[in-house]
């Protein structure tokens, strides 16, 4: 397992584990991050980056990004 933000960008991946409080799980959760779920990498900005979630596109801090990993 690794965090979402050291995945490789294009390359889909299943989510496994969703860390942090549980706020910010709620949160993760709410936005479509939930553990089996798909995630892509789209691009990255900066420290953010943009990822496919359920159809949707979501853009993510690094923080966060490290809370999920893949």
């Amino acid at each position: 397992m690794i965090p979402l933000c050291l995945a490789e960008k294009g390359e889909p991946q299943i989510i496994k584990k969703i860390g942090g409080s549980p706020e910010v799980r709620q949160h993760l959760e709410n936005l479509g991050f939930n553990v089996g779920g798909d995630v892509l990498i789209v691009n990255t900005l900066g420290e953010n980056i943009i990822v496919k979630v359920k159809e949707a596109r979501v853009a993510l801090s690094d923080g966060l990004a490290r809370k999920i990993m893949v």
